[in-house]
């Protein structure tokens, strides 16, 4: 119970809900003076144990009913009970009378009994508190459910169930109980069995779900790539860009402060202190004057990066207030620039006119080597020392001539170049990638294929 306590307060914290260790234990100890089977006492425990804000009620009830949730939509599939089903089937009272018999006199266990009698409550129950005592924290790939949800029969007491079912059919043989009565409670007990087994599996997988990244919300989202993205989940997506900028934003003012003195300046810490007989009671440092540097981005707009384009300029544009001066250029085969529109107001409305084509031709096909000798012809001059070039896109230029000379001469000119690029290491350079000859001429190429790879190679765009 405590591993499964302090794992749902994890996923709490994943979904945006401040948690300490502290109410986790409070949490605990609530727990240890309720009974577990009262799911209504259970949820209040722990809802009023680890949610401290109104407006995070919402989410915890969510949450909650997603790892906790017992699984009574999960047993529907035994329809009837065994003494039910026989009566369906119209056998003689006589026969009716026997089995029910055996079965009183049988001293069956809680899941034998709910399964004999078709009780989905208490089924529900039962997988609950079973759920409660297995531990799924290495529960990872969709191969393993089988496994899992065999350890949750186990926890529930299946196989004692099916070792009763057996005895009590041998019971009713030696009675000399109708053959025909005998062979349909084996039929039914072993639709019980099944429905239970479908169940656990259920149960299992709902916990790998719940532990798959692509089926969480926002933290999903952060991990899932990030050209897959449907138009909703883009939206969703700018909510994250949105954050993660913000972060960088308090990590890049906390760096200045620690950066804000220069240099001690010895002339003038004597000076100051020749009154004291020359003792350096006071420092002078020497005045830092702040550098706000500038970037220059470079998107790839054709269908395949698309949506990276669309999440990196909106990144950019969140911290501009940063750098001294930003200026965008979109390019599929033909190059444009974009910074006008980003000066008219909202910045997504900004990124959508950016990579709607209303600049250049979207339906061209790929030609970086013509885009980076238009940046080349046209923008060069603009590149100084204080200018970082950060350039998004694929390398994937149709086989044409790749221009990589024109990285050279930016690196001569500007802070550095930095390519970030959607695709993994291992699929550079097959088929028309000119990635390893780009990541020659350049500071540092990152593959950036999620939000999380985004955070960790955001410190490139850091000032």
């Amino acid at each position: 119970m405590i591993e499964r306590v302090e794992e749902f307060a994890q996923l709490l914290r994943q979904n945006g809900l401040r948690i300490s260790p502290a109410e986790s234990a409070d949490a605990l100890q609530a727990l240890a003076l309720i009974p577990l089977e009262e799911k209504a006492q259970f949820h209040a425990a722990l809802r009023s144990t680890l949610i401290k804000r109104g407006s995070d009620t919402d989410a915890f009830d969510r949450l909650f009913e997603i790892f906790w949730s017992g699984g009574k939509d999960l047993v529907d599939g035994i329809a009837s009970s065994l003494l039910g089903k026989l009566k369906e089937e119209k056998f003689s009272e006589q026969t009716l009378q026997q089995i029910e018999e055996q079965l009183a006199q049988a001293n069956l266990t809680p899941l034998t009994q709910a399964l004999m009698q078709s009780r989905s409550d208490a089924l529900a129950r039962l997988l609950r508190e079973a759920s409660l005592n297995v531990d799924f924290r290495s529960l990872q790939s969709p191969l393993q459910r089988g496994f899992y949800a065999r350890r949750v029969m186990a926890a529930a007491g299946a196989p004692q169930s099916e070792s009763e079912m057996g005895r009590l059919v041998e019971s009713l043989r030696a009675r000399g109980v109708d053959p025909a009565a005998i062979e349909a409670v084996e039929r039914q007990n072993e639709l019980s069995l099944r429905a239970l087994e479908e169940a656990a599996r259920r149960i299992a997988e709902r916990e790998q779900r719940l532990r798959d990244p692509a089926a969480r919300g926002e933290t999903g989202l952060a991990q899932r790539s990030l050209a897959s993205l449907t138009p909703q989940e883009i939206e969703r997506m700018r909510a994250l860009v949105q954050r993660l900028a913000e972060k960088l934003k308090e990590r890049l003012s906390r760096r200045r402060k620690v950066r804000r003195k220069g240099a001690l300046s010895v002339r003038r810490t004597l000076r100051k202190n020749l009154a004291l007989g020359g003792l350096p009671a006071q420092l002078v440092f020497r005045r830092k004057r702040p550098e706000r540097p500038e970037i220059a981005v470079l998107c790839d707009v054709s269908d395949s990066v698309r949506n990276v384009s669309r999440l990196m300029l909106q990144f950019v544009y969140t911290l501009q207030a940063h750098y001294a001066r930003v200026r965008s250029f979109v390019f599929v085969a033909e190059l444009g620039e974009v910074t006008h529109l980003f000066k008219q107001g909202d910045v997504s409305a900004a990124v959508d006119l950016a990579t709607a084509g209303k600049v250049i031709n979207l339906a061209a096909s790929s030609n970086y080597g013509q885009a980076l000798a238009e940046f080349h012809r046209g923008f060069l001059g603009s590149i100084n020392r204080r200018t970082t070039v950060l350039i998004l896109g694929d390398g994937r230029s149709n086989y044409n001539a790749p221009n990589a000379w024109v990285l050279d001469d930016l690196k001569r000119r500007a802070r550095r170049v930095v390519w970030l690029c959607p695709e993994d290491k291992g699929a550079w350079g097959f088929g028309d990638s000119e990635m390893p000859l780009y990541a020659r001429h350049c500071d540092r190429t990152l593959p950036v294929k999620s939000m999380d790879d985004l955070a960790r190679a955001a410190d490139e765009l850091l000032p």
